[in-house]
């Protein structure tokens, strides 16, 4: 078995073998373009090719920014269009891709790699670790009355802070810069957000809003009319009103948009689709019990290529030192790090100190976002805690300035 990059030649073939890998059918291109596989990279491909050279098996990575903790953008290739084909699995074909894909990513520099689990039970052999999480809220209209939050100490300040903006409806087509402007302020202060790089947006590769399929834009604009935020939805069956996104990063700008489609007319519920866990608009309702949550699931899986480097980048709120015994069955690796946070800035390097904390590579990438309690996990088993504090100091020193969340479909 031969494992390659491919190049623009290779593009109709990587396209139809990874579709046969899911047992689906390219679909038909439409005017206006949308094709989520318009966005690959064909220099950052993979084909799995047989000794007569036949094609069983793909992967890809996106080039992305993630953003960390402490608001740090770093590089993170999005491993996507991952497959084997029915009639070579099993066979080792899939673990090869997967070796040659992180050691293509350690020799262009990067430290580490993101990507959306099509299944649960695959990528933790792998090294990944579920990071981010998401939710769905479902509220029903004749409930969807905001309470009016009232600031601790005074009688009407609400608690997000007074809106001054206006609301304005627009149609997908006629606001693309807008989109993709709000969409880069906002993922640059979001922990654990993507890029979505220009090409997307110009392809229209992916999923609403990115996507050709028709769309109502609410956008959100400032006092002074600047655009500074959207939420992109449609009316479906049963008068129901899904929000594919809201985007923006003032609290207040969101209840504003949430205000607008929950006061829509004629609709029966509305649903709200990718909303970060502990998000306030479920206390926002006058009725807490309106607000149904489902869709709980993981988004963003992340795995740590180099553990000091990795450490290092993110910004951290707590000062503390904890000894970390990191072992990294896939690629056969073990190590052990002392992590020393002061001022928000950490220093990682190697020691034969006892380990505080023993763990897999794949739960480290649970926690490196702030999204998983690295006590959670202990508790579960994963995570081996040496000293009875050990659990509770990491707890503190992993949180997130603010919950990580992705929303970007790759």
């Amino acid at each position: 078995m031969e494992i390659r990059p491919t190049t623009e030649m290779d593009f109709d073939v990587f396209v139809d073998t990874v579709h046969a890998t899911f047992g689906r059918f390219p679909e038909i291109p439409i005017e206006g373009g949308g094709l989520w596989w318009s966005a690959l990279e064909m220099d950052r491909c993979l084909l799995a090719l047989t000794s007569d050279g036949r094609p069983v098996g793909t992967a890809a990575t996106h080039s992305f920014e993630l953003t960390l903790p402490g608001e740090t953008l770093v590089p993170a290739p999005g491993l996507t269009a991952v497959g084997v084909l029915p009639s070579h699995r099993r066979q080792g074909v899939l673990s090869a891709m997967m070796r040659h894909q992180l050691a293509q990513s350690r020799a262009s520099g990067e430290f580490l790699s993101v990507l959306l689990a099509s299944e649960a039970t695959i990528y933790g052999r792998f090294g990944y670790g579920p990071a981010t999480y998401t939710q769905q809220l479902t509220v029903q209209r004749h409930r969807a009355a905001l309470a009016v939050p009232r600031a601790r100490g005074t009688a009407d300040a609400q608690a997000t802070g007074p809106d001054t903006g206006s609301v304005e409806v627009l149609r997908r087509a006629e606001c693309g810069e807008i989109l993709e402007e709000v969409y880069d302020r906002y993922r640059r202060g979001q922990p654990g957000a993507l890029s979505r790089p220009h090409r997307w947006w110009a392809l229209r590769a992916g999923q609403p809003p990115i996507s050709p399929a028709p769309r109502y834009i609410a956008v959100h604009r400032d006092a002074d009319g600047v655009p500074d935020g959207y939420a992109s939805y449609s009316i479906g069956e049963a008068a129901t009103l899904t929000v594919d996104e809201t985007i923006t990063t003032d609290d207040a700008v969101f209840t504003a948009l949430a205000r607008f489609v929950l006061e829509h007319d004629l609709v029966s519920k509305v649903v709200f689709k990718h909303v970060p866990p502990r998000h306030p608009l479920r206390w926002q309702l006058a009725d807490f019990r309106a607000g149904e949550v489902s869709g709980d699931m993981d988004w963003l899986w992340v795995r740590l290529l180099d553990v000091p480097r990795a450490l290092t980048a993110r910004g951290w709120f707590t000062d503390g030192e904890l000894v970390l015994d990191v072992e990294d069955p896939f690629l056969g690796e073990r190590g052990r790090y002392l992590l020393t946070v002061r001022d928000g800035k950490a220093d990682c390097v190697p020691t034969d100190r006892e380990p505080d904390l023993s763990l897999d590579v794949s739960d480290l990438g649970s926690v490196y976002l702030g999204g998983t309690a690295p006590s959670a996990l202990v508790r579960a088993g994963h995570i081996r805690a040496h000293r009875p504090d050990a659990a509770t100091l990491a707890d503190a020193l992993f949180r997130a300035d603010r919950p990580p969340h992705c929303l970007h479909w790759f």
